[in-house]
């Protein structure tokens, strides 16, 4: 793959937002006047909770396989993911009639487990204490003749993450700062190239968990950092790293990236939940945390914040709002 920045272009979403007509949700885009109240600007939530799978990953994932040759697609093709693509790639692969194997942790939430084999997806587990998920796959495709499709850097998922974005702006105009979480940088990179097209001087801001803060020490070095097993609730941003193609392309569309800890995003989360009546999981809450928090400032101002999924297992929520004395 090309470690080019220009390896996905704002042509390559409009593409892929052709490719996705009629099959992924054109999900709300909600408001709340007491988060607006509370950080002094206009908010706009894109809530892919309420997308297909429970999370924006399918576009990707559909953008990706639609693409795959007809030889390709007999053979079948392969993901690695804690939960979330893996339930894309299940997804798009059974609406393409392609045979979907998974690789997922054994830790991954249970909610996760049960919708990826409920597409129809064979699933092999593996330890991440023990395992890297990169080459575990990357073995099994190569010994089964299955096309890899990673979680995140490849430029057709990067191009399909990216009509996330798009339908923000076509929805709301123009923004002066968007919040995108980050895991292995293909939402905010695929979102940053939508605003670099619609709002150019729109501030793209990518959030981490501070426990999983590679992106965010690659951004500001300007070199490619690792982090191992993060420990953070954000199971999405758990990532080892940036790749190929998303790190290029961070660097030359986001301004800035900034870190959030697990308490912030379980107080944001119980935000979303309580006020805005809306099931949104850890991960998914990474951009409203920052807000909230003040890592972020734009007193006066529009903001766009990506709400990525809602894929959480409700025990558990219940579980960390006890923890963090929110119930």
């Amino acid at each position: 793959m090309s470690s080019d920045a220009s390896s996905v272009t704002y042509s390559d979403i409009q593409a892929a937002a052709a490719r996705l007509d009629d099959v992924v949700h054109r999900t709300p885009v909600m408001t709340s006047s007491t988060v607006n109240d509370r950080v002094g600007a206009e908010v706009f939530f894109k809530c892919e909770n309420f997308q297909k799978t429970g999370a924006f990953k399918l576009r990707g994932g559909y953008n990706a396989i639609a693409q795959l040759s007809p030889a390709a697609k007999e053979r079948g093709v392969l993901t690695y993911s804690s939960g979330n693509h893996a339930q894309a790639i299940a997804l798009a692969g059974r609406l393409h009639g392609v045979d979907a194997t998974i690789v997922m942790p054994e830790n991954a939430p249970q909610v996760k487990l049960d919708a990826t084999r409920g597409y129809g997806a064979e699933i092999i587990p593996y330890d991440p204490e023990t395992t890297t998920r990169e080459a575990l796959g990357q073995n099994i495709a190569e010994d089964r003749g299955l096309t890899l499709i990673p979680p995140y850097d490849h430029p057709h998922v990067v191009a399909g993450q990216g009509t996330v974005g798009d339908e923000l702006f076509d929805e709301v105009g123009d923004l002066d700062a968007l919040l995108v979480c980050c895991g292995g940088g293909g939402l905010l990179s695929g979102c940053a190239i939508a605003a670099r097209q619609h709002a150019p001087n729109c501030t793209v801001v990518g959030v981490e968990p501070d426990a999983g803060d590679d992106a965010t020490r690659s951004f500001q070095s300007g070199t490619l950092q690792t982090v191992e097993n993060p420990d953070t609730v954000a199971d999405g941003a758990r990532t080892p790293y940036l790749g190929d193609v998303t790190f290029p392309l961070v660097l030359e569309h986001v301004d800035d990236m900034v870190t959030v800890s697990d308490a912030t995003l379980v107080q944001a989360m119980h935000v979303l939940w309580e006020r805005m009546k809306i099931v949104v999981e850890p991960t998914g809450a990474l951009g409203t945390a920052a807000l909230l928090q003040g890592a972020v400032s734009f007193p006066g101002q529009r903001i766009g914040v990506v709400i990525s999924g809602g894929n959480v297992d409700l025990g558990r929520a219940n579980t960390l709002f006890e923890e963090h004395g929110l119930i």
